[in-house]
């Protein structure tokens, strides 16, 4: 059954919000009274349209049904979460959290707040134990951190409930063990936000020359350590202790005025608001928006790729989501087992605009990846030492993938003894076969360098399949040669 979450609050982040959940397959209720909602939201939906799936290496679920409604009460009916994300004014979010409360009752309510805690959000509640803070950042969704902050006045099992919603929509639910003013995360850009701000008003730095200060420099180290790992790194093979050691007594210097602010003058507003025009000005919101989410998917994917960081937490999201697939298949009877889902994604398009040809190589893999997986002969069974191989494929390309598409993998076992499978795998879209494989794996001892049986409990599981796929029609294809003529 499709939840459904309200988000009330439309702008950037509650927008961000609304997309992150549809695209994770959930009903979206959205109100905001704000008469510009539907396009600001549907702008923010298509640039997350474009760029969510680019993270996934698994097809995204269906997406849900996004509704506005006219009230509060009309948006939280049904939800089975809500996120409020209104303006950070303590009044308004208390005479919001009592309306929410009047028409939904146990409902888990995050707040995008930056600033308050949750003790202050939950001030004259009707029911102060079911609102937290589920602070996230810009854009939510494509950047995966969450700061839950609880008080002691919240329900634990309801926290725990919230974050689990929070990582199946792919987030990282960073929980914040004490309240504090500002969480964790703006407390730290707030710090470099004061620095930031004397070093333009005292003519040290423009605006872009301490932007580039960031991303040419310590920004891609962050990005990837954080602050602690990172100068653990730099305290070389001594470690922490070391770079303590050697850059402490620098605390003592004068060279932040982290406990100054500027005085906050039109002068300085107008100072940085015209370098940031000089710097930034020949793009529009929405351009600087989708070249952010353009770099921020490679940068994503590359830590994902070696399985660090925000990362790790894609790659653990995507192994969900394909377990939660591969729990539904079975075996079956009279037709070949479908058995991997996919979507033709922007890095798998060529110049033509159709799906490159490795990419056919690649959905053929996921599919037998997926078979082997289902038979036992997963990683564990790869770090064991033995592992099927492919030593033997035969490709026909029969139609064209575009962006988007949603495709299926197949495999029909033609064969198969203690050592070898021959199978034959569909490429498909809907009932169109797109490319069919004809591949020979060997099981092979990979200490031994040399084909050896496989597993008895792995064959035991290949052998009913096998079985069931004898009474099907051998594919007109099996067999070909390259060039062989079509019938």
């Amino acid at each position: 059954m499709t939840r459904k979450a309200a988000i009330i609050g439309g702008g950037v982040i509650g927008g961000g919000w609304a997309a992150r959940f549809l695209l994770n397959g959930w009903n979206v209720s959205v109100f905001d009274p704000d008469p510009e909602a539907e396009r600001k939201i549907g702008e923010v939906l298509a640039n997350a349209r474009a760029a969510l799936p680019a993270l996934s290496d698994v097809p995204m679920p269906a997406e849900g049904s996004l509704r506005f409604a006219k009230n509060i009460d009309g948006a939280v009916k049904g939800a089975d979460y809500i996120q409020e994300s209104v303006s950070e004014r303590l009044d308004l979010k208390h005479r919001v959290f009592a309306q929410i409360q009047a028409a939904s009752k146990g409902v888990p309510i995050g707040s995008s707040t930056s600033g308050f805690k949750p003790s202050e959000l939950q001030q004259a509640a009707a029911d102060p134990a079911t609102i937290f803070v589920a602070h996230p950042f810009n854009p939510v969704y494509l950047l995966p951190l969450a700061e839950v902050v609880p008080s002691a006045e919240s329900n634990p099992e309801l926290i725990e409930r919230a974050k689990d919603i929070l990582r199946e929509i792919g987030m990282f639910p960073l929980h914040v063990r004490k309240e504090i003013d500002a969480h964790i995360a703006d407390r730290f850009l707030e710090a470099v936000w004061r620095e930031a701000l004397w070093l333009v008003k005292d003519g040290v730095a423009t605006t872009e020359e301490i932007d580039e200060a960031i991303r040419m420099g310590f920004g891609l180290r962050w990005g990837q350590m954080g602050l602690f790992e990172t100068y653990r790194v730099a305290g070389g093979e001594a470690g922490m202790k070391h770079f303590m050691a050697q850059f402490g007594p620098c605390l003592q210097w004068p060279w932040t005025k982290l406990m100054d602010v500027p005085e906050f003058t039109e002068e300085l507003v107008d100072l940085i608001a015209g370098q940031s025009d000089a710097q930034s000005g020949n793009y529009t919101i929405r351009e600087l928006e989708r070249i952010r989410d353009s770099n921020l998917i490679g940068f994503m994917r590359a830590l994902k790729d070696r399985n660090w960081g925000a990362g790790r937490v894609l790659r653990e999201h995507d192994d969900r989501r394909r377990a939660a697939f591969h729990q539904t298949v079975k075996t079956g009877q009279g037709a070949p087992l479908v058995i991997a889902h996919m979507q033709v994604l922007p890095g798998w398009i060529d110049y033509n605009g159709h799906m490159t040809e490795s990419r056919y190589l690649f959905a053929a893999s996921e599919t037998s990846d997926a078979f082997l997986r289902l038979i036992g002969a997963d990683m564990d069974y790869v770090a064991g030492g033995h592992s099927y191989y492919t030593v033997e494929t035969h490709i026909m390309h029969l139609g064209e993938a575009r962006l988007g598409d949603r495709l299926t993998g197949s495999i029909q076992i033609l064969g198969s003894d203690d050592k070898r499978i021959h199978a034959f795998i569909r490429i498909q879209r809907g009932t169109e076969t797109l490319a069919s494989l004809e591949q020979m794996f060997l099981h092979v001892d990979m200490n031994a360098g040399r084909a050896c049986p496989a597993a008895a409990d792995v064959l035991a599981r290949l052998a009913p399949i096998a079985e069931a796929h004898q009474s099907l029609p051998r594919p007109d294809a099996a067999g070909r040669h390259v060039g062989q003529g079509k019938n």
